[in-house]
């Protein structure tokens, strides 16, 4: 989780936590495999004033149970769709 995101490390630790309970909970639905959670958008500090905050961690368990209920609605076509292709050469 980068700090660009999240710039305290208690943030990061919580959201971190939050991410392996919610595997935990879905893992038995979950299809196999490697899974790789990522944040993609920075957390307003405004908005979470405290790194422990109940409003922060109500919203990062709806935001993670979200994610991993759409993974199992929708996996990963079996042929590897998912897989990193590697980059034509460039020639020069």
């Amino acid at each position: 989780m980068p700090k660009r995101h999240a710039k305290r490390a208690v943030t990061r630790n919580l959201i971190k936590r939050q991410a392996r309970a919610a595997m935990a909970r879905h893992l038995a639905t979950l299809p196999a495999g490697m899974w790789v959670v990522r944040l993609r958008a920075p957390f307003d500090r405004s908005q979470f004033v405290s790194p422990a905050s109940d409003t922060l961690r109500e919203a990062t368990h709806a935001e993670m149970d979200t994610l991993f209920e759409r993974a199992i609605r929708q996996p990963l076509p079996a042929d590897g769709g998912g897989r990193l292709r590697p980059r034509a050469r460039s020639k020069g």
